[in-house]
């Protein structure tokens, strides 16, 4: 049973490993309330898993320890429980999706864990991870639903409280529910007038639906860039312990995740992977009652994979209109790039890309495409441009 001792406890015994993250006053990211940063994304091994997993794994039997442990994982919670058996000298197996980030893998690998790929999704990798289990003996180390790994994560929640004694909401991700559990328990515990948000993305919502239905239910299947919370069924425990203690869950989709990670990046110089960026983005996008209160926003993990970082970024830049593409048609003469080129200019946006194309079969045989990438202020920055082309006389089919 968790309890508020357990919690203390995990806290007591974190001193040694894991370092109290910061607490960073974002004032760039909101005008009518005041918002702050739990920096979980610059915890060892990247992300507030090493928590949960080391807790874990220091009050092993030594007989447990003898056999090893087995954990499933989609990144975080591979790091984390690598580290710590690394520590205690245990054989570690960790079972991933095929789909978990190469940066991860190779992250878990370089603590002497041994990695298993399973083909799919997490669920798939814990179907695998549990008849590994049974086969070996080993102890299977849950990343969310598990009172101690819980009681772990629960240690943010004395720390948010000691770092901002008088915040009125926290804001945290979900996935399986384990770090909101965690948080929830210890805030409401020692608080009870905070507020308790949960955040999850709209292509993974099984704690959102499952808490909507009043049971827990199964996803067919998840669809996001932020594999942190990619879960299809939220654990029995966490759902428990969400009921009584979380106020409200949200969704938020990628593409504002995507817009939270890029004002991450430029406002306050920080790094997080979509599953840390999804509570900040619940705050830009009015999600949750929040003017005039103090609310932490707790930025989970910041394990990005810097192969896909690009594409978020763009992403980012598309939905907030500073980059915009679309396609204008020609009369296929001199002068009509520069002439389109200089309509641009003149407007202060600039030219990163473009494609001239002759040989569509939708065009007039005298015609051509000119399609554009512009780095632009805004939305209205773009609508005014497209007006001045199309005053112009020039037609855009596209964008």
């Amino acid at each position: 049973m968790l309890t508020l001792d357990k919690i203390y406890h995990a806290s007591y015994v974190l001193k040694e490993v894991i370092r109290p993250t910061d607490m960073i006053k974002a004032t760039n990211l909101s005008d009518d309330f005041e918002l702050y940063l739990k920096t979980e994304n610059l915890q060892i091994t990247g992300a507030f898993k090493a928590r949960g997993a080391y807790y874990k794994i220091s009050q092993l039997t030594p007989e447990e320890r003898e056999k090893g442990v087995i954990a499933c994982s989609a990144g975080n919670h591979a790091q984390g429980v690598a580290l710590a058996a690394q520590r205690y000298g245990i054989k570690a197996t960790i079972c991933m999706p095929n789909s978990a980030p190469i940066s991860k893998v190779e992250a878990t690998k370089s603590y002497g864990a041994e990695i298993v790929l399973v083909e799919g999704t997490y669920d798939d990798a814990h179907d695998k991870a549990v008849e590994i289990q049974k086969e070996t003996g080993a102890t299977f180390i849950h990343p969310f639903d598990d009172e101690l790994v819980i009681a772990g994560q629960g240690t943010i929640g004395l720390e948010i409280l000691d770092q901002l004694s008088d915040v009125d909401a926290v804001i945290v991700p979900i996935g399986g529910g384990g770090l909101i559990s965690g948080v929830a328990y210890a805030i409401k515990s020692l608080n009870p007038n905070v507020k308790i948000y949960g955040v999850q993305s709209t292509g993974a919502p099984s704690m959102y639906i499952s808490m909507a239905h009043g049971g827990l239910e199964t996803l067919p299947s998840v669809n996001t860039f932020a594999d942190g919370i990619a879960v299809k069924t939220p654990g029995e425990l966490t759902f428990d312990i969400c009921s009584k203690y979380v106020d409200e869950i949200i969704t938020v989709t990628d593409d504002e995740t995507a817009t939270a990670i890029l004002s991450l990046i430029e406002k306050q110089k920080l790094i997080s992977e979509g599953a840390g960026a999804v509570s900040v983005a619940a705050a830009l996008f009015g999600k949750l009652p929040l003017k005039g209160r103090k609310v932490c926003c707790l930025v989970s993990g910041g394990n990005i994979d810097v192969t896909i970082l690009s594409r978020v970024i763009d992403r980012g830049l598309q939905k907030t209109g500073r980059l915009a593409e679309f396609t204008v048609a020609l009369t296929d003469k001199p002068g009509e790039m520069s002439a389109v080129s200089k309509i641009i200019s003149n407007l202060g946006a600039n030219v990163v890309a473009v494609s001239h194309d002759r040989a569509d079969l939708n065009t007039d045989i005298n015609s051509c495409y000119l399609r554009l990438s512009l780095e632009t202020r805004n939305h209205e920055h773009i609508s005014k441009i497209k007006e001045a082309l199309s005053e112009s006389g020039y037609r855009i089919v596209q964008g």
